[in-house]
């Protein structure tokens, strides 16, 4: 029998943000194709910045350097999934040690894009959307 759970429910992920220095912001290529900013979900408990650590290195195998102080975004939307019907992405300012990933499902490539570049590419919808406040 399936898990019935309440739509006020939702689940909190932190999504990093990684600026080149021209000002662009580095994107993941997942399996399917898409792109999306790297980050992951919190496990229950788990502080955001302990979380951006922790997913950098398993996802990318990279390492933190800092980490800034207040989010940059933040933004809940809904969600086809019925046991995560509701989705909270917190977007924080990352810097890294160095852009040497190991690739993984979660992330296949990456690249920099501005907010005129994410057009031309398959992206989150939430993606465009932090773009659109982030550049505007």
């Amino acid at each position: 029998m399936p898990i019935e759970i309440s739509s006020s429910w939702y689940r909190t992920s932190v999504k990093w943000l990684i600026y080149n220095k021209e000002d662009k912001i580095l994107l993941c290529k997942e399996v399917d194709g898409r792109r999306d900013l790297p980050g992951w979900w919190l496990d229950w408990g788990e502080e955001p910045k302990d979380g951006l650590k922790r997913e950098m290195k398993e996802e990318m195998g990279l390492e933190v350097m800092s980490i800034e102080k207040q989010p940059s975004s933040f933004c809940v939307r809904a969600s086809e999934s019925k046991l995560r019907p509701r989705r909270a992405n917190v977007y924080y300012k990352v810097t890294v040690k160095d852009l040497h990933f190991t690739p993984s499902d979660e992330c296949i490539d990456i690249w920099f894009f501005d907010h005129e570049s994410i057009k031309e590419v398959d992206a989150f919808p939430n993606v465009v959307k932090v773009f659109d406040e982030l550049f505007a």
